[in-house]
């Protein structure tokens, strides 16, 4: 007999509840989750429908976070208590979970997605974008609709949860190592001295992850711990550099690499990696378009809408534009894409276009190079010039003049001229977001 009306948490729960589900400085099994998920139904019982929950993945976020799925409410997770008043201002609250306490909240707004999520009784989630090129969007999503699409598989993996609760990513992971019955390994510092370690110590077989945090584990000194549990590193949330990969690949040689795509309007989608050609993956079950080497998906798993901004990411069809550009091949009858950068990303240098991620791939092939950011700067005469940072590989000492004379010379026959970068930084590590993306600046 069910004990709870969602189907979801019924699977969950429907298999040894003595097996560990989470790995948050103690260990926690599935019967723990189910008694504190019932624990937090009996508390949320009090408060009213738009829930927000402050800080990264725990226990306590985690066994919240299910509790609202049960009682169809709407979350809203926030990492950073910086920008916490102006997004409650932006989607209103009920009440904020906060390390354990309930704080009530009253701010209401009249927005139509909400609404019609609680006339339709299903539980929702309110997922903010990183503002990298602008206001951040509130983006609504039916849990219900996304839960509908997660194939139960008992595999019984351990999986470390790299990305932030706030991150659609994120989201994904959990609600797909919950559903295997897996178990979630979660970092209280997402440094990767600690994520090697916990990978070593409770053998993590799976570890989703964004290229940048991948990078920052390979320049750490990871020949200290035992990695061998690794069987699947699955990278995604930007674009990672053939240079860069085929270097990962020589450090976990027996890994398989895979590439995932999806969008914080769209989630995680089902893709198959070329057999020759990493770079290039096929969308699978979604359907996609491309106009102008842009890409453009409907999904089952796409968002309703924003709640702070227009809707015209969305055609009339009701696909996203994604903004990612990309490149097509055909073989055997079966289309694969890849990623080539992003349209807002694009710089202008006197009406000629270049991707920074293009320039950056034939930067990194200098062998004493070990990692670079390309960006633009305004210029008066050409309206825009690249420019890059570049991190030296330990040891090699170059002043920015004599880096930019090598990297002019190893680029003239690989990159058209207004390609090459006009103003060279050298710089000890690149700035990255609270979500591990690069911030190209």
């Amino acid at each position: 007999m069910a004990e709870f009306s969602n189907d979801f948490l019924n699977k969950i729960f429907n298999h040894d509840l003595e097996d560990v589900a989470i790995i948050c400085g103690n260990k926690y099994t599935y019967y723990d989750l189910k008694n504190e998920v019932n624990k937090k139904i009996l508390e949320l019982k009090n408060y009213n429908n738009i829930v927000g929950i402050l800080g990264d993945f725990s226990f306590d976020n985690i066994s919240l976070f299910l509790a609202c799925i049960e009682l169809k409410k709407i979350i809203v997770p926030f990492v950073n208590k910086e920008e916490l008043n102006v997004k409650i201002n932006e989607v209103g609250l009920d009440v904020l979970f906060d390390k354990g306490n309930f704080i009530k909240y009253k701010v209401e707004k009249n927005h139509t997605l909400l609404k019609l999520l609680l006339k339709e009784n299903q539980s929702g989630l309110v997922l903010f974008s990183s503002g990298s090129t602008g206001k951040p969007k509130a983006i609504v999503h039916s849990l219900d609709q996304l839960l509908n699409c997660i194939k139960f598989v008992n595999k019984n993996n351990i999986f470390i949860l790299l990305f932030l609760f706030d991150h659609v990513a994120g989201i994904d992971v959990l609600v797909k190592g919950l559903s295997s019955h897996s178990t979630l390994v979660i970092p209280k510092n997402k440094n990767a001295e600690e994520i090697l370690s916990l990978i070593s110590e409770f053998k993590v077989n799976i570890m989703p992850v964004s290229p940048t945090m991948l990078k920052l584990i390979m320049f750490s000194d990871y020949n200290r711990y035992d990695l061998s549990s690794l069987e699947v590193i699955a990278y995604g949330s930007e674009k990672l550099d053939n240079v860069i990969l085929n270097k990962l690949k020589l450090i976990f040689p027996k890994v398989y690499f895979k590439q995932n795509f999806g969008t914080s309007e769209t989630f995680s989608l089902e893709t198959r990696n070329h057999k020759n050609k990493e770079e290039y993956f096929k969308i699978i079950n979604t359907c996609y378009k491309i106009i102008n080497n842009e890409l453009f998906i409907k999904s089952n798993t796409q968002s309703l809408g924003y709640l702070n901004a227009d809707n015209s990411a969305f055609d009339n069809e009701g696909y996203f534009a994604t903004g990612d550009l990309v490149e097509v091949i055909h073989e055997n009858g079966e289309e694969y894409i890849k990623i080539i950068g992003r349209n807002k990303e694009i710089i202008n240098v006197g009406g000629e276009k270049v991707l920074p991620q293009e320039v950056e791939g034939i930067i990194l092939q200098i062998p004493f190079i070990q990692d670079c950011l390309v960006y633009s700067q305004k210029n008066p005469i050409t309206g825009q010039v690249v420019c890059a940072k570049i991190v030296l590989e330990q040891g090699k000492t170059l002043n920015s003049l004599e880096l930019k004379k090598e990297i002019r010379l190893f680029c003239k026959d690989k990159l058209a001229n207004y390609k090459i970068p006009t103003k060279i930084e050298i710089v000890e590590e690149l700035e990255f977001s609270d979500r591990f993306k690069k911030v190209r600046k």
